[in-house]
């Protein structure tokens, strides 16, 4: 009989009017990839950070018994020293600082008290080999890709003798190939008799990799299911996490699509630290009213550098082309033009972009839209929170007030804040640049129902996302972008992924 590395008994974590987690029990056996499952908000994230020590022993209820021996503690450095280390989805390293310095941050290489440069630099290379990282251990963090990154937050771990790899979304930012690649490295690690723990929404990657997933829902443990002797699969695992069963995960459309809204024509722009280099390639797109257009590329096709350089020109040098709405030339060199024109603009990286995370949803909803509120010179609070509380409940926003803070929302909801924030600035064209990025199959399909209303209502949506079935589900019509070109148009009657793929992966003819 396996041994059980990890038994977390009868946690219970609550804070101001809300119980995070209910009587919690996790059982995880030594050497085995334990998936943990469940909506945004269920508690699977507020459990990690009980293990880890992020809340410390006395703010909940229960005990951890870990490596046979009951442990309660302090803070995160307790539970490093035990050999658990948790990678959260945001990383933690420092883009200025090397990948060796990275690896080594906190817990330094010294000889006589000082930095043991050389050592440090062996060690990282060693490391770095492990995880497959194939670069020199000076290279700063900022020069390399989010793929590899993750590798260095992997080989930071393996540093610590690490036992009980946590891994929070480690693979919503990748793209395929470097998701695949770190889902190579995690079976290598169960080989050599290391555990990990993964929270992740990508419920495929979960029924490949691992070997037991337990299912959390409104803070309460579900099941845990044997993925190999049960034969789990996606639904399975999705009718856990939501209670019901969903045989459909987009909702039914069937579009009124109306005259055109949006023209952008020869759009050209270069990249902001290189004039010579061309990101966006003479693109020419259109979208009508009522319509959802999509976006399709492979990571550094240029989707998002399209998209934001159209938005008030907020990326990019060198821009050129014309923009029409409603057959109108506008000017959108500045942010404020563009949302003048009637464009707006839903980041993909919510947390940095999007929103102040020490704000409360009611200034969050608000901030793009402010003269909207001013009377005589000044806010008008009341009416603030007036239309907030009226987005919080069209659009379904769990928490207990608009005063809440953002920060401490699950990321379905913070979502869901940055989309009412740019439907009250009531736009004629609404960009959304990975509307469900690391949100669950639950929340996704709220966000679709939200967009398929914006489009009811006569807008002109833009989806970017990378993943293809979202796009073949919701859109009804995809230009697909390969080195910053539109390479084809494909509309809903015609969609296919093998198509989609083929004119995403298209090459630049050579003159």
């Amino acid at each position: 009989m396996a041994e059980n590395i990890l038994e977390m008994r009868s946690i219970t974590k609550t804070f101001p009017g809300v119980v995070a987690l209910d009587n919690v029990t996790l059982q995880v056996e030594r050497g085995e990839i334990h998936a943990i499952c469940g909506e945004n908000g269920a508690g699977k994230s507020t459990l990690m950070k009980v293990l880890s020590g992020v809340y410390p022993h006395g703010t909940y209820d229960g005990e951890i018994v870990y490596d046979n021996e009951t442990v309660s503690f302090k803070n995160i450095r307790d539970s490093e020293h035990k050999g658990i280390v948790i990678i959260h989805q945001e990383l933690a390293l420092s883009p200025h600082l090397s990948i060796a310095e990275n690896i080594f941050l906190n817990n330094e290489i010294t000889k006589f008290g000082l930095v043991d440069w050389n050592k440090t630099g062996q060690e990282a290379q060693i490391l770095m080999a492990k995880v497959g990282l194939d670069e020199s251990p000076n290279t700063k963090t900022k020069d390399i890709g989010v793929g590899k990154q993750q590798l260095v937050e992997i080989a930071k771990a393996l540093s610590k003798r690490v036992k009980l790899l946590i891994l929070d979304e480690p693979t919503a930012a990748l793209n395929d190939t470097d998701s695949e690649h770190l889902l190579d490295l995690l079976r290598q690690l169960r080989s050599q008799g290391m555990t990990c723990i993964i929270i992740s929404h990508k419920l495929n990657e979960i029924a490949e990799i691992a070997d037991k997933t337990t299912i959390i829902r409104d803070g309460k443990v579900i099941e845990t299911l044997d993925m190999k002797k049960d034969k789990v699969d996606q639904e399975r695992i999705i009718k856990g996490m939501v209670g019901r069963e969903m045989n459909n995960r987009y909702p039914e459309r069937k579009p009124q699509i109306g005259n055109e809204i949006l023209r952008v024509e020869n759009w050209t722009v270069h990249h902001p630290d290189d004039v010579n280099r061309v990101v966006v390639d003479n693109v020419n797109i259109n979208v009508k009213a009522g319509e959802i257009v999509g976006l399709a590329g492979i990571m550094g096709a240029g989707r998002t550098e399209f998209a934001r350089s159209l938005f008030g020109h907020s990326w990019g040098s060198r821009i050129s082309g014309n923009v029409h709405i409603k057959g109108q030339h506008v000017n959108v060199k500045t942010i404020r033009q563009a949302i003048d024109a009637g464009i707006a603009y839903a980041t993909e990286d919510r947390k940095k972009f999007g929103l102040n995370l020490i704000d409360d949803i009611k200034r969050n909803i608000s901030i793009a839209s402010l003269d909207h509120f001013v009377k005589f010179g000044l806010v008008d609070d009341n009416e603030e929170y007036k239309v907030a509380s009226e987005y919080r409940k069209s659009m379904n926003i769990k928490a207990p007030s608009p005063l809440s803070i953002v920060g401490k929302l699950s990321g379905g909801n913070q979502q869901k804040v940055v989309l009412s924030q740019w439907i009250n600035v009531n736009p004629e064209v609404l960009i959304l640049d990975e509307p469900t990025r690391g949100i669950d199959v639950g929340a996704k399909y709220e966000i679709y129902n939200i967009i398929q209303e914006l489009a009811a209502q006569g807008k002109a949506v833009i989806v970017i996302s990378s993943e293809l079935p979202e796009l073949l589900g919701i859109c009804d019509r995809i230009y697909a972008i390969a080195e910053g070109r539109i390479t084809g148009e494909v509309l809903r009657k015609d969609f296919a992924p093998e198509l989609l793929m083929k004119y995403m992966t298209k090459e630049k003819e050579k003159n």
